[in-house]
């Protein structure tokens, strides 16, 4: 089915609750839907297909067409004594998927329990949480190619995985690929990964199941971010850089020790952001009605859920130039602008 609404609200169609309109907003339920809808729109109107809206920030209001999927569904595809193929549809919410999982015993997606969002948008995002990311057990996307008028499907080494990054985010494809439905192959096989410190100290044996790992990360993840469903936010507002030797250095040199947290990668050294932004002394602070939340600076807060897009580009603008006086790094928003 197909539902229409005229100058919709978005600020319901996103965790973030910043007020903005759209000209039209669709709903639909099946595959089917998405040529057909696409075929309706004129040529000159400006088209967006968005998720759940757990990690978007509308900078004004929206004058063409917003489409989201609400296509339902966990399938298991193919099984065996090791795996079992899950096919999961676009508007399935993630972490119902998890819980599914969990429940099962399957291992691959637990570390990945309490992200807001939707499937579809996990493939796009490439989500990741203490030590997992989404591309680890996404084996194939399924999806509407509007280039060629058909749909497609495309295995997971060609989408192009990286952090916070997939082929869906690149501009020379941006808005190509619709997204229906997501496979994931999941292990029947114990394959914790609890590396990440207070995941590790909640353990002082072996996990015995996915669901003894998700309980564990949603502890964790109360201690730390709000829920999104009380206190608006888009979840982590910027990516964690980056960096290079010569930056490395430079932050020591600041900081007067190498103790602060920093993390070898192939192309350089990764630092956490929420580290820079709270020896920036953003932790806690308000700008008008956004705040830095006051137990993970990542993420930035509509607490009264009054705050205009304006706002929180201002707050944004200044956390980005008081990390990049200080440290010489320069923070890169994780949160898609529209």
């Amino acid at each position: 089915m197909i539902t229409t609404y005229h100058n919709f609200d978005l600020s319901k169609a996103t965790t973030f609750a910043i007020p903005a309109k759209c000209g039209c907003f669709i709903e639909y339920d099946r595959k089917e839907d998405i040529p057909f809808i696409l075929s309706t729109l004129r040529a000159d109107v400006d088209f967006l297909h968005i998720g759940g809206g757990s990690n978007l920030l509308f900078t004004s209001d929206f004058p063409g067409v917003i489409a989201h999927s609400k296509i339902k569904g966990i399938e298991i595809i193919e099984e065996n004594s090791s795996y079992v193929k899950v096919r999961v549809g676009a508007g399935e919410i993630m972490d119902d998927f998890i819980r599914w999982a969990c429940d099962r015993g399957l291992w691959g997606v637990e570390n990945l329990s309490g992200i807001p969002g939707e499937a579809g948008a996990s493939a796009v995002q490439n989500v990741g949480a203490y030590g997992m990311e989404a591309a680890d057990s996404i084996i194939e996307v399924n999806a509407f190619d509007r280039n060629k008028h058909e749909f497609v499907t495309i295995a997971q080494d060609k989408c192009r995985y990286g952090y916070r990054d997939s082929i869906f985010k690149r501009p020379e494809l941006y808005g190509c690929y619709i997204i229906h439905s997501v496979v994931y192959q999941l292990s029947t096989l114990p394959a914790p990964r609890i590396e990440y410190p207070a995941l590790k100290e909640r353990f002082s044996t072996f996990p015995a199941s996915p669901l003894d790992v998700r309980k564990a990360v949603m502890s964790v993840r109360d201690t730390k971010l709000p829920n999104p469903q009380t206190m608006p936010s888009a979840g982590s507002f910027f990516k964690n850089p980056v960096i290079s030797e010569t930056q490395l250095e430079h932050i020591q040199n600041v900081e007067g020790n190498n103790s602060f947290p920093h993390y070898r990668m192939d192309d350089g050294w990764k630092v956490p952001a929420a580290w820079l932004i709270d020896h920036c002394g953003w932790k806690g602070r308000s700008m008008g009605n956004v705040a830095v939340w006051h137990l993970q600076p990542l993420v930035i807060v509509n607490p009264e859920r009054k705050a205009s897009a304006d706002e929180v580009l201002r707050l944004e603008h200044e956390i980005i130039l008081s990390v990049r006086e200080k440290y010489g790094v320069t923070l890169t928003p994780e949160v898609e602008h529209i």
